[in-house]
């Protein structure tokens, strides 16, 4: 496998990358714009306990479609491999995760996953466009890359706010969740924001200081 030569896949990747970013797009919007509505009209507490957004009309497919896509996003796995690029700890740590944890979830449909599902759709539809124009060859900033980390540091964060409020909410039976669900959901959450921040500081804040010495 070490000797043999790596695969370029640029077309099948651009294709894979693009089939994701639409899906999330599309996730994005319809779930936000949901979630957005029950924020105006029922309130922060609402968002995150009511298990509406699990049965609701549209909201519903959408949760049903999140969950079945973690198992084909592993799919960003195969192509590192096969193009012979890094595949770092954090990369696989949170595919397997975010899988095993979304099926554990969706059966009980815990309080708090409107919010865990949307804000993984917004951030992957920006995430796989990226993807996509890197690519196809395009150049993308810097900057672009480095927001990117950031949307998702920030998600991982909001991510550690919900389970707060749903431990809090759920402690005189008003969120229907369990304390292994919020416990395992923190401790994920806890650790990819170590990880999202070791990588962002790592990957642009060491490289700028050095760059910052050489000259």
């Amino acid at each position: 496998m070490n000797k043999r030569a790596k695969f370029e896949l640029r077309k099948p990747l651009v294709l894979w990358s693009l089939t994701l970013a639409v899906f999330s797009i599309f996730g994005a919007l319809r779930t936000g714009a949901y979630m957005v509505y029950i924020l105006m009209t029922k309130g922060l507490k609402h968002s995150v306990c009511d298990q509406s957004f699990y049965n609701g009309p549209v909201s519903k497919f959408w949760a049903y479609a999140f969950v079945l896509s973690k198992a084909p996003e592993l799919g960003d796995t195969i192509f590192i491999i096969l193009r012979k690029q890094k595949l770092i700890f954090l990369h696989w740590y949170h595919h397997i995760t975010v899988l095993l944890y979304s099926w554990y979830s969706y059966k009980d449909m815990v309080a708090g996953g409107g919010w865990f599902m949307t804000m993984n759709y917004g951030v992957h539809s920006v995430m796989y466009s990226y993807y996509a124009l890197r690519a196809a060859g395009f150049r993308v900033s810097r900057k672009f890359a480095m927001f990117i980390t950031l949307s998702q540091i920030t998600q991982m964060l909001m991510g550690c706010v919900v389970n707060y409020l749903v431990f809090h909410w759920m402690q005189p039976d008003q969120c229907h969740s369990h304390f292994q669900n919020v416990f395992w959901s923190s401790l994920m959450y806890l650790s990819y924001l170590v990880l999202f921040c070791h990588f962002f500081f790592e990957a642009y804040i060491g490289k700028m200081r050095k760059a910052t010495k050489a000259d």
